[in-house]
């Protein structure tokens, strides 16, 4: 079983025991944490898409640790100008590890290709186009 879950503005596959490093949380370290934006869900082949997200699905998480990441050089440069630029960044994350992922929401059905087609008629009347006018051969 596994899910697409939104975590900080960024969407990650998650499944159980799974760790994962997410921008940084503002809940202290051993917390749980839970995330209700879940996008996708897979259930031994039975996928459910959410429409953006699942109603009543989530997933839950457990704080791990604050940490920082590997740095990262920003380098400007302007060819013959003399101008050169250094500076380094280290992006703040968090490290959780995946609890659960409870699908409590209800599983929407296919619509039925009856459904679809009367919808679809009714929603749009077809438009009549005018006649083409017939070419003539003036070829003499």
């Amino acid at each position: 079983m596994y899910a697409i879950v939104e975590i900080a503005g960024q969407q990650f596959k998650v499944s159980k025991d799974l760790k994962v490093y997410v921008h940084r949380l503002a809940n202290e370290e051993g917390s749980k944490v839970s995330f209700d934006k879940v996008l996708l869900l897979d259930d031994n082949g039975n996928v459910t898409l959410g429409a953006p997200a699942i109603e009543g699905a989530s997933v839950e998480a457990k704080v791990l640790q604050h940490l920082k990441g590997d740095k990262v050089i920003v380098f400007k440069k302007k060819r013959r100008k003399g101008y050169k630029k250094r500076n380094g960044h280290r992006q703040c994350l968090t490290q959780i590890v995946i609890e659960g992922i409870t699908s409590t929401g209800a599983k929407k059905a296919a619509p039925k290709k009856a459904a679809v087609e009367a919808t679809a008629e009714t929603a749009a009347p077809k438009v009549k186009k005018a006649p083409k006018a017939k070419k003539e051969d003036t070829q003499e």
